[in-house]
């Protein structure tokens, strides 16, 4: 008889064991969530600043292309403000990850969140998830602004917005976690995350090449499709299967690449004793 509900006893211990684990990654999950939201709250001058800039920073892109040459920034201004907002989700995506591995260190708490029963490549997945839920607020509040001040209308197919938006900026994803594994080892790199808001704007428009292997290139794929998407109304099962297929490649192999990059380097980074200081 005990032979015979051993296995029974077994398999109910491994899913309470499951159902745990999901229920405490699930409070992981609230608790980054809360602690963002506190930040944000907390420090309101410098999260209205933050949307400020970024809306000041696409008035000067508007008004100073109307100066210059009105009718060419009319031809283009749907892609204008296409690529404005995947640009501002993948800098919240990628510097929310970056730079938060820099305060991690600057705190002292890296060797905590190491010690955490996740383990810290969990915790920074956690992380990104919850930074990329933000950047679609944030995304969304600077479309509607851009929207409102130059009076273009664009289609707005929601469910194609949000799962090509996610696969495109996948990559910036991927970027964030490299980079955030070289402030693991070298600690003082922010002038690179600035240096990567010009690299993600090149990134972006240069589908515009007509030439395919940019579209290999982080973001470019991304780009492509969610102007495509945005400007001719079209919906995920529309669009080309193989551009599609594309975008999934890219987003998996430069997010692979990253985490896998960020996982050697934090290897290195408790190998060579620089978790504890700064």
């Amino acid at each position: 008889m005990s032979a015979e509900t051993a296995p029974a006893e077994r398999g109910a211990t491994d899913s309470r064991e499951r159902e745990r684990a999901t229920g405490s990654y699930g409070t992981l999950l609230w608790a980054l969530a809360k602690k963002r939201a506190l930040l944000l709250y907390r420090y309101p001058v410098n999260t209205l600043s933050g949307l400020a800039m970024t809306f000041l920073f696409f008035g000067m892109i508007f008004f100073g292309g109307q100066a210059l040459s009105s009718r060419a920034l009319t031809d283009s201004l749907g892609g204008i403000i296409v690529g404005y907002f995947l640009w501002s989700m993948a800098m919240t995506a990628f510097s929310g990850l970056a730079w938060s591995v820099t305060r991690e260190s600057q705190w002292g708490t890296l060797e905590q969140l190491y010690m955490s029963p996740f383990g810290y490549g969990r915790v920074m997945l956690g992380h990104i998830a919850v930074r990329v839920v933000e950047s679609f607020g944030w995304g969304a509040a600077t479309l509607a602004f851009m929207l409102a001040l130059t009076g273009e209308s664009l289609h707005l197919p929601v469910e194609t917005i949000v799962v090509v938006t996610v696969l495109a900026i996948a990559p910036a994803i991927g970027m964030g976690f490299f980079f955030g594994g070289l402030a693991l080892l070298f600690k003082r790199v922010e002038n690179v995350f600035n240096i990567l808001q010009f690299v993600f704007l090149g990134l972006i428009a240069s589908p515009t090449l007509d030439v395919f292997w940019v579209r290999l290139l982080p973001i470019s794929q991304g780009s492509y499709l969610l102007a495509t998407s945005m400007q001719r109304g079209l919906h995920l099962w529309e669009l080309p299967p193989a551009e599609v297929a594309l975008l999934v490649g890219t987003a998996i192999v430069y997010f692979g690449v990253g985490y896998g990059a960020f996982q050697w380097m934090g290897t290195r980074a408790r190998q060579q004793g620089l978790m504890g200081h700064y």
